[in-house]
């Protein structure tokens, strides 16, 4: 067996039985990275020598019997985490040669326990974009292909499209990720991987480039759902330095996996049948709540009712945030900066000109525009008033279900430029995921089957807030019965 091609609990158990090293492992997929990077563009920057030390540490702790949870297991950390002494980016010019003093909370605790790093995994700038096509350092392709279309370059979904194409393509083991309207699962079902966006507060955001601070969450992406629990448990927990983060234990997701639906409620919400749905995504459904049906649970209806408000009110709240938290990229701090001469002023807007992409400037405009006074009120106010009831939707929801099944995407992946040419149908990828989101709540989304032309369509659950293991639980039993065994055309030792 290629090292590659393990999962990542395959890994660790490999390397507990002395199967392989940690340097092996970590030089299969260094090596896989040099082959196929170039094409796929997953990595913004690889840290070989790095990473290579780190796995011989890990190869000495194994030795002494001192292995941590994720001992030499060769991960991809999205270039939205800052990591102490290594380039972080945010896929932006203004901040390209930004290298943090400190580490991200969240990278920190996988490093805690053993984790090795590869390097820092491409992503729309900013987290700003649903194909992964705004990075300054270019796209990313998604390394599945469409049947009888190999020349087709598909997009891998946003903005965690270099950890998902990364993980789908045998580049690394598992990834982390961050979703602020749908960034860990879009990606993981374009795809054909497993991805979770935890309970808004469950990981901290401690050192994570900020986008939409009451939104953003950071979570894993990985090839099965057991991986995700495995590496959720590691980059979750209480951090006194992030204000947001939740001071409860951190079960043991991947126990939790195995424990079956038999008995639970899985809530259809009848608002999601949207018009125009393509009949492929409504079969996957249906055959999703068949299989949940057959392992025991029960499908009831249920009605979020402000769920068509959804995009609207994340496409007010999500670029308000953004407008304030990038208005620190001034060119005086750190970053970037262009100076011509001139004032001040003359060098806040010849630094972001020249920072900032077409997108991240148009979100930062709309922001500007819905907190400009005169408009608070009319757009603001009313989208956190919104908001309010579709968190109050899913409360009423979850006194009748223990968890919601839904699409994770309203097709699969598509090509550069088919549909990304207007913002307004990119914004549209986002209508399965933006409302977990804005209720706080865990999604995650599974493989569940292929369309007609062979690319990986995913599932989402929707659990109630600190419930991850019911959520993994549903998505196990959806793994399992689906039981996918299709793979990318573009993969290490393909």
């Amino acid at each position: 067996m290629n090292p590659t091609d393990f999962t990542l609990a395959g890994a660790r158990a490999a390397l507990d039985e002395r199967a392989i090293s940690a340097e092996e492992l970590t030089r299969a997929h260094l090596d896989a990275i040099a082959a196929l990077n170039p094409r796929l563009n997953a990595y913004i920057t690889v840290t070989a020598e790095q990473a290579l030390a780190q796995a011989r540490a890990s190869d000495e702790r194994i030795a002494r019997g001192e292995a941590g949870p994720l001992e030499g297991i060769p991960l991809a950390i999205k270039d939205l985490f800052c990591t102490k002494g290594v380039r972080t980016t945010a896929a932006s010019r203004i901040l390209g040669n930004f290298v943090p003093p400190y580490e991200s909370t969240v990278s920190g605790n996988l490093l805690r326990d053993g984790a090795v790093f590869l390097g820092k995994a491409n992503l729309d700038e900013f987290a700003m974009g649903s194909a992964n096509l705004t990075s300054a350092f270019g796209a990313v392709e998604n390394p599945w292909k469409r049947a009888g279309d190999p020349e087709a370059k598909l997009v891998p979904g946003g903005s965690s499209g270099g950890s998902a194409a990364a993980v789908a393509a045998r580049l690394a083991l598992g990834a982390t990720a961050t979703d602020t309207g749908g960034s860990i699962r879009q990606p993981a079902a374009f795809c054909g991987i497993a991805g979770i966006k935890p309970t808004y507060g469950r990981c901290s955001r401690w050192g994570i480039v900020a986008f939409a601070s009451s939104l953003d969450q950071a979570g894993p992406v990985a090839r099965t759902v057991e991986d995700c629990a495995i590496l959720l448990r590691s980059m979750a927990g209480f951090d006194p330095k992030d204000s947001t983060s939740v001071d409860l234990p951190v079960p043991d997701f991947a126990a939790a996996c195995e424990r079956g639906v038999k008995g639970l409620r899985i809530g259809v919400p009848r608002e999601y049948r949207l018009d125009g749905m393509p009949a492929e995504i409504e079969r996957l459904w249906q055959q999703g709540l068949d299989w949940l049906r057959e392992a025991g649970a029960e499908p009831v209806e249920i009605s979020l009712p402000h769920t068509k408000y959804a995009l609207p009110t994340y496409y007010i709240v999500a670029p308000a945030e953004a407008s304030s938290n990038l208005a620190r990229y001034d060119g005086v701090r750190f970053g970037l900066r262009v100076e011509q001469g001139g004032d001040l002023k003359d060098l806040y807007e010849r630094t972001r000109a020249a920072g900032f992409g077409a997108e991240v400037r148009r979100r930062i405009l709309i922001g500007t525009y819905v907190l400009s006074a005169g408009y608070y009120d009319a757009y603001y106010l009313k989208a956190q008033k919104v908001r309010a009831l579709i968190r109050r939707d899913f409360e009423q929801a979850f006194a009748e279900v223990d968890a919601i099944l839904t699409p994770a995407t309203p097709s699969a992946a598509f090509a550069a430029g088919e549909a990304s040419d207007d913002p307004v149908t990119m914004y549209l990828n986002d209508v399965f995921t933006v409302t977990a989101n804005l209720a706080g709540l865990p999604g995650l989304a599974v493989p569940a089957g292929l369309d007609a032309k062979g690319l990986p369509l995913g599932l989402q659950v929707i659990g109630q807030p600190f419930d991850e293991e019911t959520v993994f639980a549903v998505g196990r039993a959806i793994e399992r019965a689906a039981d996918i065994r299709a793979l990318p055309a573009v993969r290490a030792h393909a």
